[in-house]
């Protein structure tokens, strides 16, 4: 996997985790529900960061910042849900 540069923004209730790539931006989209709960919703990878594992990188991210934050996640985005199966040792991060 690549070294990504990965940037929270977050604005009310929605957040997104970004890596950027000149004008190009992957993305992982997320709701807060409650201080405790998270419902990551979208996952978007262009063309140009195929095979780079910008999509993971961004999975895993957010699963530390739970972590250390102390809130669970509720996978919405079919790519996070798969990413969760995949990585069993995720289980104390997610809200399933």
């Amino acid at each position: 996997m690549a070294d990504h540069v990965i940037t929270r923004e977050v604005a009310g209730h929605k957040g997104r985790y970004v890596i950027r790539n000149g004008s190009e931006e992957a993305e992982l989209t997320y709701s807060i529900t409650a201080p405790e709960l998270v419902i990551a919703d979208h996952t978007y990878v262009p063309d140009s960061f195929r095979g780079t594992g910008a999509g993971l990188a961004l999975v895993t991210r957010l699963v530390a910042d739970a972590r250390a934050e102390g809130f669970r996640i509720m996978p919405l985005c079919p790519f996070v849900n798969a990413q969760r199966l995949r990585h069993p040792e995720w289980a104390n991060a997610f809200s399933v």
